[in-house]
């Protein structure tokens, strides 16, 4: 019988993987994630109304987008295809256009300061606190017509009352930015008599009136000449000039571009047919070159409910108005709820040919027609700022449904919470705004990000100071440092390389911060799940690290540098997903920001060998300096001779050692260092040799001088040290008397043995002393 495998059973999960759940407007409710199309999600988010700079608002809405959107693509892996308009036609364009270009117009064509300009300025400033001022003052404190210059320095004694000032921005939220502008315009007005008074009525001054009244006078040249302004490029050009550095701003927030930008005025021939298609369906109707969108006949339709989102504001006739914008017409709406899908153009508006007449987009088409020009009639996430739901989003969901015939065009809609600055409520419209480049002036993208990641996205966001200095500021160090301290130890491990003592550094500990590290991943996931819960997610990031830098501080120090950087690379990880990383994405952590000069250089891998270096030598001079030894300043100098001739080398760096006493710094190639450093070394390495051989040639010398010595001078003349008969007879010292014939010496030889004596007696005592230091070594 054939050899056969044993039978093999399928695991049995221990834990089930959660569910994405999202908190969608259209029930309120976290509701499972459903994408119609596998892994496909078609996902469109309002962009902006582009006729000012961008604000701390945008930057809550398209910062907390972005990071959904990258928990979608990075973390779920989903294939989204993410939509985005943006709005260059609008009232408020439109508006803003025509006053900065009438402005404009009114002081290049101003010269001087004269009594008709400030008669001028003073009478749009009357009729500006009328119509404007007066809408949040009591009956008893609206200034009476002819009074109101005599009456003004009392209303700003009263405006410095905070209930009195409550009390008018209860009856209208806009009174303190309008009382502002009129009070700077009553202010210039005043400055604007005591110049004409003294004759200084130059261009400067005059320029300088109408700068500070611009808001002011605006409405009045709005009023007298806006019906001429028809070039279409007035307007286009604002809106471009905004989009442009709505971008910039973006960009600079780290927020993703859309994969499809779609604009309204390159739109409008499919505007035009979409609304043609919903008339069609019965429920759009004309009136004077305006098309409106018929709620009741769509309410009572099978199928078809109009107010999904807040259908209790249905009546709500202040959001319906500024829905429709300052420039609509109320007449000829069959409902207060019905809304204009194609406005008649007034003179002094731009427009495009229809069926119906010049005319222009309404506000709440546009979206409908972009994103269903790019998803067609249904699509997965519709997202935008919760100030949006009613009437612009319910809007757009009815007269999408209207067109396609459908019951939902929009699967989830998510909304993200209101911003308020110390408390109050942000608005672009109420002047109260901080520009993104400004809050950029004071706090970094990563530090704005962390704060909106710290609270749930569809919830009120009270930014201020104290969050971003203290919670928000708290949990960045606490990265920056984990992040360093981990690169550091990495850093060092690779340096010394593999630790082969035989120990085994997968003990108790290495097994806690294990399971606390797959604890983490499950709960972080589980967070994410619950409708993006990035505040819950942050703690899980928070904690782990918490945990691994215990487990850094265990006695022994014997870590298991693996498992540390894992942790560390996963939490870096998971950070750059919501967005936060900087730098290169192959570095530990979540990198640092750069200078432009410094553009992609990683500076660790650049400075660490240095840095490494002058550790390693500051660290033998110290142990050096402790141990107070007798030859510690002998030893220092040998450390920086080594970290000139060995340690730096490599580095390419050339100390070459001055008068002065400081070393001329020098960048050269390693490679030249090296091979100038060893052919230093051979050179010293030969001359040292050639020492060597001359100093053994003079020990041989004085070797064979010392040996001549080894002879007592007693016995230098007698046999065998001279040959048998030379001398016959000697006295007490040795020294010859007679020849070997008995002949007593001459007196010159009796003279040249005596000196050779004495010259050998020498030899021989200091043979005597170099034995004797023998024997002693």
């Amino acid at each position: 019988m054939a050899v056969q495998q044993p039978p093999w059973s399928l695991p049995a999960q221990k834990a089930q993987e959660p569910t994405l759940k999202v908190y969608n407007s259209l029930t309120r409710t976290k509701t499972e994630f459903v994408p119609i199309n596998g892994r496909h999600v078609k996902w469109y988010n309002c962009g902006p109304t582009v006729y000012d700079a961008s604000h701390m608002g945008h930057a809550r809405n398209y910062v907390t987008q972005d990071i959904l959107r990258r928990i979608m693509t990075d973390y779920f892996r989903y294939d989204v295809h993410f939509v985005m308009n943006i709005t260059d036609i609008d009232d408020k364009i439109i508006l803003r256009a025509r006053h900065n270009h009438l402005i404009s117009s009114f002081r290049s064509e101003t010269s001087s300061l004269t009594p008709q300009l400030i008669e001028k300025v003073r009478s749009a400033w009357t009729s500006y606190v009328h119509s404007k001022v007066a809408k949040g003052l009591s009956e008893s404190d609206r200034p009476s017509a002819g009074s109101e210059q005599d009456q003004w320095p009392k209303l700003v004694e009263r405006f410095h009352d905070r209930e009195w000032r409550q009390q008018g921005l209860q009856r209208d939220e806009k009174f303190e930015m309008h009382f502002n502008a009129s009070n700077a315009t009553f202010n210039a007005l005043v400055q604007a008599d005591e110049q004409l008074k003294s004759g200084q009525t130059s261009v400067e001054n005059a320029h300088a009136l109408i700068d500070v009244a611009k808001d002011v006078l605006a409405l009045v040249l709005d009023k007298e000449l806006g019906s001429t302004v028809s070039d279409h490029t007035i307007f286009r050009s604002l809106a471009a000039f905004w989009e442009g550095e709505f971008f910039k701003d973006m960009r600079r927030l780290r927020v993703r571009d859309p994969d499809t930008l779609t604009r309204v005025t390159e739109y409008v021939p499919e505007i035009v047919s979409f609304v043609e298609g919903i008339v069609k369906n019965g429920y759009g109707y004309e009136h004077d070159g305006s098309v409106y969108f018929d709620t009741r006949a769509f309410d009572k339709a099978d199928n078809h409910s109009y107010a999904k989102l807040e259908p209790w504001s249905k009546g709500n006739r202040e959001l319906l108005e500024e829905g429709e914008g300052a420039l609509s017409v109320a007449t000829g709406r069959r409902s207060p709820a019905d809304f204009a899908l194609w406005k008649a153009s007034k003179p002094g508006e731009p427009s495009w040919p229809s069926p119906w007449g010049p005319g222009r987009p309404g506000w709440h088409i546009e979206c409908s027609v972009m994103a269903s020009a790019i998803f067609g009639d249904n699509m997965d996430i519709h997202s935008g700022g919760i100030d949006l739901a009613f009437p612009h989003h319910d809007n757009e969901m009815a007269q999408s449904e209207a067109y396609h015939n459908c019951s939902a065009w929009v699967n989830y809609f998510i909304h993200t919470g209101h911003l308020h600055i110390e408390g109050l409520k942000m608005s672009k419209s109420l002047k109260n705004f901080i520009t993104i480049d400004e809050i950029l002036q004071k706090y970094t993208a990563r530090q704005l990000r962390l704060a909106f990641l710290t609270q749930l996205w569809n919830s009120k966001v009270d930014f201020s100071e104290s969050l971003m200095t203290g919670e928000v500021r708290g949990i960045e160090i606490a990265f920056n440092n984990f992040f360093t301290n981990v690169k550091a130890l990495v850093s060092q491990a690779e340096a010394e390389g593999p630790q082969l003592d035989g120990k085994n550094r997968f003990q108790q500990p290495e097994r806690e911060l294990t399971d606390s590290f797959h604890a983490s991943q499950a709960a972080f996931r589980a967070a994410l799940c619950d409708s993006f819960n990035t505040p819950e997610a942050i703690n899980v990031l928070r904690e782990l690290v918490s945990k691994t830098n215990v487990y850094l501080k265990t006695p022994g120090g014997n870590l298991e540098i693996g498992l540390v950087q894992r942790v560390a690379r996963w939490v870096g990880d998971m950070l750059r997903m919501f967005g936060l990383g900087e730098g290169e994405t192959q570095e530990i952590g979540w990198g640092q920001e750069r200078s432009a000069e410094e553009g992609s250089v990683n500076r660790e891998e650049i400075l660490m060998p240095y840095l490494r270096t002058l550790s390693s030598f500051r660290d033998g001079v110290r142990k050096l300096a402790i141990a107070k030894g007798d030859n510690a300043l002998k030893d220092i100098l040998a450390l920086s001779d080594k970290l000139r001739d060995v340690d730096l080398v490599p580095l390419g760096v050339a100390l070459d050692d001055q008068e002065d006493g400081k070393a001329l710094v020098k960048l050269v190639p390693p490679e030249e260092l090296i091979k100038a450093r060893e052919e230093k070394r051979a050179q010293a390495e030969a001359k040292a040799a050639r020492k060597a051989a001359a100093v053994e040639a003079e020990r041989q010398k004085r070797l064979a001088a010392l040996e001549k010595g080894r002879i007592p001078p007693q016995e230098l003349f007698r046999p065998p040290n001279m040959p048998e008969g030379t001398y016959s007879s000697w006295d007490e010292n040795g020294i010859p008397l007679t020849d070997g014939e008995g002949k007593e010496l001459s007196k010159s030889a009796s003279k040249k043995v005596q000196k050779e004596w004495t010259l050998q007696k020498k030899r021989h005592d200091e043979f005597l002393e170099w034995q004797k230091q023998q024997q002693q070594q």
